[in-house]
């Protein structure tokens, strides 16, 4: 059991090879994954033996199963469940015995305790960081595995892994090969036995679950279809399961019950550091770190591990806090990267265990406060992160930015959105089914409104949703201007939403005051608009998608789409290649680019979507970094979203895939390089 993206699988395929190049035994590999992005789940089905194997199914009888992320223990994974009685389970955590007795839950000790299982545990974790691997911890379990399965003599094994290495690594550096080698024997060296405590025959009971909170319908969904889905554990799911959800809709929000805690390690806060100025929430890819002003008394009741300060540049009523979820976040870093006063270090998961709940606290029960010192407008770095995020704790990479930039812009106009979404990293992430990341403002109880397309009419559809919207609306202002001269009140009322029906924020209250207007005439002309009351309020209409889509395959419908003139708004998340699919070549590649499709580099130069869609001379054209100019990213967006016409913003988005220097920690770095380099044009 892996975590996408920290090797597992790799390793695993290469154990196999070894073993079957260098042994007499066939072998039989079978690779599991869930929907998540890297650091989801992955499980590896090994298979070697003296006979022809012919099993077209998973292994549920294994001899050897490993835990490679110590999270898996605590979301109820059933994985001690598949070895065999006298069989080997293998724990990668940095727990002593005595904490892992805490961590286990009862039926898991009881399994081992019963069917005598040979309980080892490795901390591979700390291992790699001290060779200097950094999350790569693939090697060194490895390793351990052919100490632990005993499938052909350890001191071959070594000499094959070695080998393997050198081939793999070899044009990276001789530093990189004798990391590896290094790694390979950590991995033999640190395999600790457990001695099962007698107890475990009897455990105590597991403490009763938390009742989930929240509406009946979201609460059903979690319990029915989204936590066995999370255990892998999906395809038990009986066809009565998904009543409700039959015509493919899906409650929003569910991707905060979760709490997945997969990050070994995440922020930790220096109150006194912190200048207040929000980039590190700015840029997070999964809206795991938040901003907070609280009153006296909501910061008297917030849980002791809440750390305060005074608000700045200015005290002022309020105390600032800066909550972190550690059990949500995906520990890329990015926010110890932007920090410019060093306010934030990277912490075990473990010992922020405290933070969870002044976050919970935080999310629940703080609301946005009007006079925030230092906040001028919403339409700013530090003015935005006020807003609650409705883009949250999605399946992407940890460090991706196309979540950063979809984040922001639902926090800017989320409850007015209406999203159609290209296929690609951008709908995984963003519509797994049950465990959607799009949620609904506390307040309001509105959110975006998703909807994922084929591949190739992403435009056209997210076109006809706005004409469709529009259609239902135009007629309805018709009917609100036939009734002005009734009385001089509601003629007020109608003047103040006429004069604002084309400005989406501006729109907003007037729209409802002439809700409340027209209840209170109860004219039959009053009803008849009443009844499609939900289509008054102006909405902003997104299209989001990758470059695959943007630049490639669905070229021709975004061309027909920018060039009706209508008031649609284009995002796309520029990774400068086919992301999704494993990295292959896209139009939006640049000359040079080694890539799937490009293995000796592209040889021909990037297309220029902006420049074809500037020929126009009616489109709103923008190209964004966020780690380059932050101000200049939220100012785009905002003019995009208030042009009356079809707009397009470019971001660029360094991907896992390109392989960045230092890993996705480095991902706004990566962008503030390229528009320095001249690369990426602002």
């Amino acid at each position: 059991w892996g975590l996408g993206g920290d090797g597992t699988v790799g390793a695993n395929k290469n154990s196999t090879k070894i073993i079957g190049d260098h042994t007499d035994k066939y072998i039989q590999a079978y690779f599991q994954y869930d929907s998540k992005k890297t650091g989801g789940v992955t499980i590896s089905h090994l298979r070697f033996g003296d006979k022809p194997i012919r099993s077209p199914y998973y292994i549920n009888q294994a001899d050897f199963v490993a835990c490679h992320n110590p999270a898996y223990i605590h979301m109820g994974m059933k994985m001690v469940q598949d070895v065999k009685p006298g069989g080997v389970f293998m724990i990668n955590c940095q727990w002593t015995d005595e904490e892992l007795d805490e961590h286990l839950n009862a039926a898991d000790k009881k399994y081992i305790a019963d069917n005598n299982i040979q309980l080892y545990t490795i901390n591979a974790i700390d291992k790699a960081i001290e060779i200097g691997m950094g999350k790569r911890t693939n090697t060194i379990l490895q390793s351990a595995f052919f100490k632990l399965a005993d499938v052909m003599p350890i001191d071959e094994a070594v000499e094959f892994m070695k080998a393997a290495a050198k081939k793999s690594y070899g044009k990276k550096g001789d530093a990189v090969v004798q990391m590896n080698w290094k790694a390979i024997d950590a991995g033999v060296d640190a395999v600790h036995k457990v001695n099962v405590p007698e107890s475990w025959h009897n455990p105590a009971p597991d403490a009763a679950p938390k009742a989930l909170k929240g509406p009946d319908a979201l609460v059903k969904q979690i319990r029915d279809v989204m936590e066995p889905i999370s255990r892998m554990d999906g395809d038990s799911l009986p066809v009565s399961a998904f009543e409700g959800n039959v015509n493919g809709e899906w409650e929003q929000g569910a991707s905060a019950y979760e709490k997945r805690g997969t990050a070994v390690m995440v922020p930790e806060w220096d109150a006194e550091k912190c200048i207040q100025c929000n980039q590190c929430a700015f840029v997070c890819s999964h809206a795991t770190i938040r901003p907070f002003c609280l009153t006296a008394d909501e910061a008297a009741n917030a849980p002791e591990s809440t750390k305060l300060a005074d608000t700045k540049p200015k005290a002022s009523e309020y105390k600032f806090t800066m909550a972190v979820s550690p059990l949500d976040c995906m520990g890329c870093g990015e926010c110890v990267t932007v920090c410019p006063t060093k306010a934030i270090e990277m912490k075990p998961q473990e010992s922020q265990a405290a933070q969870q709940a002044a976050f919970d606290y935080c999310v629940e029960n703080i609301r946005k406060k009007d006079n925030i010192p230092g906040v001028v407008s919403d339409i700013s770095v530090k003015g935005s992160q006020f807003n609650q995020p409705l883009l949250e704790f999605s399946g992407s990479c940890a460090g991706c930015a196309e979540t950063s930039y979809a984040r922001l812009i639902t926090q800017l106009f989320g409850e007015k959105m209406f999203i159609s979404n290209a296929t690609g990293c951008s709908s995984i992430w963003g519509g797994t089914a049950s465990i959607s990341p799009y949620t609904t403002n506390k307040e309001s109880g509105f959110g975006p409104a998703w909807i994922n397309s084929l591949f190739e009419d992403n435009a056209e559809h997210g076109l006809g949703m706005q004409i469709g919207y529009e259609t239902v609306r135009a007629n309805l202002i018709t009917k609100v201007e036939a009734l002005k001269g009734k009385n001089a009140d509601l003629d007020a009322v109608i003047d103040k939403y006429l004069e604002t029906k084309n400005n989406t924020k501006a729109n907003d209250a007037p729209a409802k005051a002439l809700i409340a207007a027209l209840e209170a005439c109860g004219c039959d002309e009053s009803k008849e608009i009443l009844k499609d009351k939900q289509y008054l309020a102006k909405k902003s209409f997104w299209i989001f998608g990758g470059d695959g889509w943007a630049y490639d395959i669905g070229y021709g419908g975004l061309d027909h789409v920018l060039a009706s003139g209508h008031d649609v708004n284009v995002m796309v998340f520029d990774t400068e290649m086919y992301s999704n699919t494993g990295g292959q070549a896209s139009k939006a590649s640049n000359i040079g680019e080694v890539c799937q499709f490009a293995a000796a580099g592209k040889e021909i130069s990037k297309k220029s979507l902006a420049e074809i869609c500037m020929t126009y001379g009616y489109i709103y054209v923008a190209q964004i970094a966020l780690g380059a100019n932050m101000a200049q990213a939220v100012k785009a967006i905002a003019e995009a979203e208030a042009y009356p016409g079809p707009s397009i913003i470019i971001g660029y988005a360094p991907c896992e895939l390109h392989g960045v220097k230092g890993g996705m920690t480095n991902c706004q770095n990566e962008m503030k390089k390229a528009v320095e380099a001249g690369y990426w044009n602002l």
